[in-house]
């Protein structure tokens, strides 16, 4: 059993999850307990600049060392802060803040490594190391684009160990700034699997970034609050609005949507811009602040529904909902409606918790590093081939 810790913040930038867990196994035989999860929010000043920067204002590189100094001292204080009361993490595995997220074949081509894509996470892990005293595994994207990969999703591979079903297909859908979705098919076997039972379904496992979840409802709740809500609690105020349809199928329309996997995507497409586009476009319908909340509600729901009915070669089973957007229960109504007869249901609901999945996943992946064991699915990101996923940086004792 190791202990670790998985530090992560999202593209919504609400705060730093962080998760201490106890990983038990490998990949085939993997178990985890969650002791304790809890979401730092960062300082209000702080969260501000991050949502500028991610949404393309300069800065001098002074002042992105210094922010990405201050996003790893926040991660760091999280880290020391989870494990307080409980025996000493041995390891933490931090994915740190995207700032910016450039997909595979978005680049301008090189000659010695063809079209390659860029993804920038702040909270650099040295500093953390040296902050907690505790050998930090960062920076896990790099090594899937190098390969020619993505970098994104990076949780298919965590998801299909803890949530792979023998008699059902799932569809894992994460509901974050930006939505991803891991396609599990039943795997046909027993609970005692063996590797090759969950890692030779070969192209059956799927995963991809399906568009906006949070990200685009998010703007919009700060934009007519005025400044003073943050999100949508619950999506009541979009549950009290209605759907503009047409905007809905105007806006689907747009390329990333029609896009095959793999494909990835960030705030540099569904952030700022994207939704000034929206509001311009919707005032040719009237619309009040309750009907464009849910109209961008739809196109949430829209995006995940066409991309389930285009990429998948069967709808599945079930679909089990998580991140911040699982609270949003207009939204879970909304998709519940689209996707019938499917069952839309939580990961909580199956054992593993909507809040904290992702800082769990990276704190396996850490784990795996540390093992040599690769993190990444080729079929999901792109990559040429699987790839050790993370830097470890070493504090106070190495591992062998």
């Amino acid at each position: 059993m190791t202990r670790v810790i998985g530090l992560i913040s999202g593209t919504s930038v609400d705060g730093i999850d962080a998760a201490l867990v106890d990983v038990v196994g490998s990949q085939t035989d993997l178990k985890v307990q969650l002791v304790a999860g809890k979401t730092f929010p960062y300082p209000a000043n702080l969260r501000s600049q991050i949502l500028s920067v991610c949404s393309g204002s300069a800065l001098s590189m002074a002042e992105l060392a210094e922010l990405d100094d201050a996003i790893a001292q926040e991660f760091a204080t999280a880290a020391l802060t989870i494990q307080a009361e409980y025996d000493r993490a041995e390891l933490i595995g931090s994915h740190g803040q995207t700032v910016y997220h450039r997909p595979a074949g978005k680049a301008q081509k090189d000659s010695a490594s063809g079209l390659m894509g860029y993804s920038l996470q702040l909270g650099r892990g040295a500093l953390i190391a040296q902050l907690t005293g505790i050998t930090t595994v960062s920076n896990f994207r790099v090594a899937d684009i190098a390969a020619g990969g993505q970098g994104a999703p990076l949780v298919s591979i965590v998801d299909a160990c803890l949530l792979a079903e023998p008699n059902i297909s799932l569809c894992i859908q994460n509901l974050g700034g930006i939505g991803n979705v891991t396609y599990l098919p039943a795997t046909g076997k027993g609970e005692n699997k063996d590797e090759s039972e969950i890692f030779n379904l070969g192209d059956g496992i799927s995963g991809w970034d399906t568009g906006p979840a949070n990200s685009l409802l998010d703007l919009a709740v700060q934009h007519f609050s005025g400044g003073t809500k943050t999100c949508d609690e619950g999506g009541a105020w979009a549950a009290s609005g209605t759907p503009c349809q047409a905007l809905v199928e105007d806006w689907l329309a747009q390329e990333f949507f029609r896009q095959a996997p793999p494909k990835s995507t960030g705030r540099e497409l569904f952030g700022v811009d994207y939704f000034d586009r929206c509001l311009v476009e919707a005032e040719g319908y009237n619309l009040s602040p309750a009907d464009v909340l849910a109209t961008l509600t739809e196109l949430t729901v829209a995006s995940i529904v066409h991309s389930y009915q285009t990429f998948l070669s069967a709808m599945p089973d079930r679909v089990l909902l998580c991140g911040g957007g699982s609270h949003n229960l207009y939204l879970k109504r909304r998709l519940q409606s689209q996707l019938h007869p499917v069952q839309v249901l939580t990961t909580s609901e199956a054992g593993l918790s909507v809040d904290f999945k992702e800082a769990i996943a990276f704190a396996v992946l850490a784990a795996w590093r540390v093992r040599g064991i690769p993190g990444n699915l080729p079929q999901v990101t792109g990559a040429r081939t699987s790839v050790l996923l993370g830097e470890i940086n070493s504090c106070w004792h190495s591992w062998a």
